[in-house]
């Protein structure tokens, strides 16, 4: 990506270098592709990381003690991310603008090792994740260094795409469509549940190709093997991908997330589009997404 001359975001709390006690009770993700991948972009609001994994929510870690030493990678990943925070904010301020609306910009928490979040505790093996009562992204940026040695998903735009995916379900949020879903997947067996985080999912990828159309057609950013870079975490992050890779079968039942192919598909087709109109996952049948 090009983000030369980019502004950076005043949206970003560095929490980093300060280490997290406590721990969490109950289950958590096992073996390392499932902890650094079936995480990645894991259900948006932490309360759907918490319910799917087993993890109870609550047990808060403290934060304090030594400062850890930061390295210039991680000041470069930091700088990183919050230049691609604020691509966000100026594409959204402008798209919400477009339809009479305020577009009021989360908060990006950077961390190491484990977080304190609205959502309750968290550590950084869940991955990326957004949290609603609090309207804030929680990255512990290792998470980038990790993707190409775990899921063969490296590159720039890979990165500015896990950001863009979680910044996606604040957009849900802010129209509505976060709560409403929520709220339904409450009132339905675990199977019902799970095909509305589906389209949770394929919608906020879709918003993060909108994103990328929106921020190149600004700023230029988007260079030769940028979309493949993204494409390509998509197919790495797919339900049927990832049960294959540690199980050996797929439970279809258990999708949340969507499959590769439809992971691939939403996010090209915003990509291609650029129309927040056309991220409508909700209305179609669930065989056809």
């Amino acid at each position: 990506m090009n983000l030369s001359g980019r502004r950076k975001s005043s949206n970003v709390e560095d929490r980093r270098g300060m280490s997290g006690k406590g721990k969490l009770v109950g289950g958590g993700i096992v073996g390392i592709i499932i902890a650094a991948a079936i995480t990645l972009f894991s259900g948006g609001d932490l309360s759907d990381v918490i319910q799917s994994t087993g993890i109870l929510q609550g047990d808060a870690f403290s934060m304090g003690g030594s400062q850890q030493q930061l390295s210039a990678e991680d000041e470069q990943l930091a700088d990183f991310a919050s230049k691609i925070l604020a691509g966000t904010e100026d594409v959204w301020t402008e798209l919400f603008s477009r339809n009479g609306l305020k577009y009021e910009a989360p908060r990006l928490v950077l961390f190491s090792g484990s977080v304190q979040s609205g959502c309750g505790g968290a550590s950084s093996s869940m991955g990326p994740f957004y949290c609603s009562a609090d309207q804030t992204v929680y990255l512990d940026l290792s998470f980038f260094k990790d993707m190409q040695r775990t899921i063969g998903a490296g590159g720039d735009f890979a990165y500015a795409y896990v950001i863009a995916h979680e910044v996606g379900h604040h957009v849900q949020y802010l129209l509505g469509t976060l709560d409403e879903a929520h709220s339904a997947m409450s009132r339905m067996n675990e199977r019902d549940a799970n095909k509305i985080s589906v389209r949770l999912e394929l919608q906020a990828d879709y918003y993060a190709g909108v994103w990328a159309h929106h921020d190149n057609r600004m700023f230029g950013s988007l260079e030769p093997g940028d979309v493949e870079e993204a494409i390509t975490a998509a197919s790495k992050i797919g339900d049927d991908y990832l049960q294959m890779k540690s199980q050996g079968y797929t439970v279809p039942d258990a999708f949340n997330h969507g499959t590769s192919a439809q992971r691939q598909r939403w996010l090209q087709k915003g990509i291609n589009t650029g129309s927040v109109s056309g991220g409508d996952t909700f209305s179609p049948s669930y065989s056809s997404l």
